[in-house]
């Protein structure tokens, strides 16, 4: 059969010169079919949340199966989420049902404790997950077994404790920390990136997360060392301060556009980090969540009744009666 198709192959390029080119319609390439009949019958579609790329079913899996030897205590996740505006952080876990939220925490929170611009930067998602975690110890009743790091110095804290490693100062002998996991969902986990500001506001309020300095700002991966000195200045707000100096120097009208909101409420560059440490202090002091107050609508409002068919027509009519009358008037 290769004989057969060398010599076909030689006299298909001496004929190729003499024959026209219709004479090639008949030989149609073969052409194999990839999706037969049989792979449209078995086709499965994915996820809803998988399609519209809003959940990692891989990373999921591993965030909430449990083993079966915990007798049903559940995984808890620590979520962070930013949207346009907030940072938004929750304590949650899986039921076979859907998932229960313990606690949140929101960085609009944030103004009740003197922070009321900048609430989606680093040093505020520090904040919202400091705010989330002293929140949930509160609940739970661990807020004064683990007060959590009260020197902010950007260091990893951790406590080995026989074969098991905690992420916080000092483990109680009668009450363990409480544990969760960093959900990150489909946010791409780059070094420095805010999700991981929110980590560490969540590890310093007392929270047993398990992480590394390797995502932290400050981290150089090619030399495998920590600035600690610049991961602190990132949760006070320092890359901040910077920009204000530089823009208010370099381009003041951009300055003042940029950070309108900053000079509205008498923020200064100087000011940032006692800004953030009374925050600190503050969310530490009062982690409860405001008290709801009721939606009442606005009732001012009123629709237009409907207009009847022959109130219709006859709007139509002295449309077009007017239109007339004008038409009239310009032939004249």
């Amino acid at each position: 059969t290769k004989e057969l198709l060398f010599y076909f192959e030689i006299y298909f390029v001496i004929i190729s010169d003499t024959v026209s080119p219709g004479f090639f319609s008949a030989f149609q390439a073969f052409v194999k079919v990839q999706k037969s009949k049989a792979y449209y019958k078995r086709y499965q579609v994915k996820f809803r949340r998988r399609r519209e790329g809003r959940t990692d079913y891989r990373q999921r899996k591993r965030l909430c199966c449990q083993s079966k030897n915990k007798y049903q205590s559940p995984k808890y996740r620590f979520v962070v989420r930013f949207t346009n505006k907030q940072v938004i952080c929750q304590i949650v876990y899986s039921l076979i049902d859907g998932d229960r939220v313990l606690t949140s925490a929101s960085s609009n929170e944030l103004p009740r404790y003197g922070l009321k611009v900048g609430l989606k930067n680093y040093a505020a998602s520090y904040c919202t997950g400091l705010l989330c975690a002293r929140r949930l110890l509160q609940k739970v009743g661990l807020d004064d077994v683990y007060e959590g790091n009260t020197e902010i110095d950007g260091n990893v804290v951790k406590t080995e404790v026989g074969k098991t490693t905690y992420f916080v100062d000092e483990v109680d002998e009668d009450k363990r920390p409480f544990r969760a996991l960093l959900d990150v969902g489909c946010k791409t986990t780059s070094t420095g990136c805010r999700i991981f500001g929110a980590l560490k506001g969540a590890a310093d309020g007392g929270l047993d997360i398990p992480h590394s300095e390797k995502r932290f700002p400050g981290y150089d991966r090619d030399s495998k060392e920590y600035d600690a000195d610049m991961h602190r200045e990132r949760i006070f707000g320092g890359h901040v301060g910077e920009y204000m100096e530089y823009l208010e120097e370099e381009d003041n009208t951009k300055y003042q556009a940029q950070f309108a909101g900053y000079i509205e409420n008498e923020v200064e560059a100087d000011g940032l980090e006692e800004l953030y440490e009374g925050v600190h202090e503050k969310i530490r002091e009062d982690p409860s969540p405001s008290e709801k107050k009721e939606f009442t609508p606005d009732k001012s409002y009123k629709r237009k009744a409907k207009l009847t068919l022959e109130e219709r027509k006859q709007k139509v009519q002295e449309k077009k009666d007017a239109k007339k009358a004008e038409l009239e008037e310009d032939d004249e």
